[in-house]
């Protein structure tokens, strides 16, 4: 069965976006020309699962950054909302994750990137996310979607590293913790 897997950003009070899926706020970070984690983390998967905010707010950048495959979890867009160009890396689903997990796996997937606050959160609920790595950006934004939402109960997760970069970003590495 396939694995999920996070790899995303946070404001230091737990936001992953503005409350109209805004990114203004981690756009403004400086980068690091030889930080390779995101590339790295991108060969480790077979594709993306978005949620229908994330994958609005990337069309808007313009060019689409992504190689590989990306789902997109929604119960509003159609196959029409994707635009022509994406038609062959982009499809629609309604299903619920241990749905759309199952038919990856029928597919041959083995890790797929979860992104969107949402999304990860429906992921975590439903016991199908194996890790998170979480860059915390030192910028407070005081609204917006949040990383982490209400659970049925506790998921507990291994720290596995923390390092901290020369920009002020922080990125810790959690498992988790399969009992």
């Amino acid at each position: 069965m396939p694995t999920g897997h996070v790899f995303i950003a946070t404001s230091l009070d737990g936001f992953v976006a503005r409350p109209d899926h805004g990114l203004d706020w981690l756009m403004k970070q400086p980068v690091d020309e030889h930080d390779t984690r995101f590339d790295d983390f991108m060969a480790s998967v077979d594709g993306l699962i978005m949620g229908s905010g994330s994958f609005r707010t990337v069309l808007g950048f313009g060019q689409w950054p992504y190689e590989k495959p990306v789902i997109v979890m929604s119960r509003s867009l159609t196959p029409d909302d994707i635009p022509e160009d994406l038609q062959d890396k982009v499809r629609i689903s309604a299903a619920p994750p241990e749905v759309v997990i199952a038919e990856l796996d029928k597919e041959g997937w083995t890790r797929a990137y979860v992104d969107g606050g949402g999304l990860v959160q429906s992921f975590l609920r439903a016991g199908l996310i194996a890790d998170l790595e979480i860059t915390t950006v030192p910028v407070l934004i005081g609204s917006g979607i949040r990383l982490f939402g209400e659970l049925d109960g506790d998921i507990d997760l291994d720290l596995i590293s923390t390092s901290l970069r020369k920009t002020g970003l922080m990125t810790t590495f959690y498992r988790v913790r399969q009992d």
